[in-house]
């Protein structure tokens, strides 16, 4: 059951209440390049981005967000910090949001109530972030803790407890976020201004999941879910769906923004499997694909991979498996819409659980493409199986007798 929480709209998406849970992602261009940052937030539309947000440091990035809202289909956020002037331009050029930490604001709560009486007065929504690293990096910096022994007068030997202090000290941390987000709620509440999400975030997952379920006690505002600083694709991805997982499996979340250093359109895929996984959204295709072990005869991560590329803009729900062996294969590929399972150069292929045809292992691509397009709408087909076929040719084949058989390379 989801937390029921009360609902605000960020453009023409609602958040909050009963609506879907939003997934967002923020552009790395500077924002002043209008034609980069248009092209960026396009290609986030089309992965299904839902939210799109920019940053806006100086004043050159804010006068140019009016342009950049009328070249896109999504709500477009502007991300402040320090200066309030930002905020009240970007609030005059048409935004849809703002991403305020009032706590880093120059004469903090006088202009905070500037912003609060823009926003109402535009009828754009506000996200109050509030990030660990604000409330606890400049008076307090983490450290390892070890273990100390000291001899007791009895004779006997004590032990700290380093894992028990990393938890008081976690669960302190949390709480001082939390105390700190509820005072910047009751500046907008008091201004009777309501359109709002918190975020509570965190680059260490325990202390992100802490703060969350604390306030989420506390207040029925929407939480925008996210691990800020995740890290890397690999590194990012796992602390964000372990993070965000365990928040919305406890109905916690109603919009979610993956943090990845990579370039965002990557982020939208991880956050739809992670609500897909929870069974919280239903848009894209659903992929299963085997690890690849001893039992395979062909380069299933290949095929798998490119696949998973060529579906990527796929918007309507549709469940694919490519694998690669007798024992899992025809199970799995036979409970997809659409499945392959490859053999010793050629594969069945399924479609919505009957075998349609056997084909030979250079035209693994252009045979699977072809079934899903046809479970498409028009235009979502021509994106996956363009008119001509695919002529592309992904992986080579491997035997237990041969191992893998690798084109041969010319001598330098």
């Amino acid at each position: 059951m989801r937390r029921k929480t009360r609902q605000i709209h960020v453009g023409n998406v609602l958040v909050g209440g009963d609506a879907p849970i939003a997934v967002q992602s923020m552009t790395t261009t500077y924002t002043r390049d209008v034609e980069a940052t248009v092209a960026q937030i396009h290609r986030l539309q089309d992965v299904g981005c839902e939210i799109a947000r920019v940053a806006v440091p100086e004043m050159e990035d804010a006068i140019v967000l009016s342009e950049i809202k009328k070249r896109i289909n999504i709500p477009l956020v502007a991300d402040i910090h320090y200066n309030p002037e930002l905020a009240l331009e970007a609030i005059r050029q048409g935004i849809d949001k703002v991403r305020i930490n009032p706590g880093n604001l120059l004469q903090g709560r006088k202009s905070m109530d500037k912003i609060v009486r823009a926003a109402r007065e535009h009828d754009i929504a506000m996200r109050i972030g509030v990030n660990s690293g604000s409330i606890d990096a400049l008076d307090k910096v983490a450290q390892m803790q070890r273990v100390q022994v000291r001899l007791r007068d009895d004779g006997t030997l004590e032990r700290s407890d380093p894992a028990e202090t990393r938890r008081k000290e976690r669960e302190e941390l949390a709480e001082r976020m939390v105390v700190r987000a509820l005072e910047y709620v009751s500046w907008c509440e008091e201004l009777d201004y309501h359109n709002l999400t918190v975020s509570l975030k965190s680059s260490t997952v325990l202390t992100a999941i802490e703060a969350y379920q604390r306030f989420s006690q506390r207040s029925d505002y929407p939480l925008h879910l996210g691990i800020t600083e995740a890290g890397t694709l690999v590194t990012g991805a796992v602390k964000s769906s372990v993070g965000m997982g365990l928040l919305l499996a406890q109905g916690i979340g109603d919009t979610i923004r993956v943090s990845l250093s990579a370039e965002p359109e990557e982020e939208i895929p991880v956050a739809y499997e992670i609500l897909r996984s929870l069974e919280l959204r239903n848009r894209g295709v659903t992929f299963v694909s085997c690890p690849s072990c001893g039992r395979v005869e062909i380069d299933v991560v290949s095929v798998a991979n490119e696949v998973e590329k060529r579906l990527s803009k796929v918007q309507t729900p549709i469940q694919v498996a490519v694998m690669g062996c007798v024992v899992n294969g025809p199970g799995e590929s036979r409970d997809a819409d659409v499945g392959l399972a490859g053999g010793k150069g050629k594969g069945i292929i399924f479609r919505k659980g009957q075998v349609i045809r056997t084909v030979p292992e250079d035209q693994f691509l252009d045979a699977v493409l072809k079934e899903v397009a046809s479970l498409l709408p028009a235009a979502e087909a021509k994106l996956v199986y363009p008119e001509g076929g695919i002529t592309d040719v992904a992986g080579t084949h491997r035997t237990r007798n041969e191992g893998m058989n690798l084109p041969i390379l010319p001598h330098a």
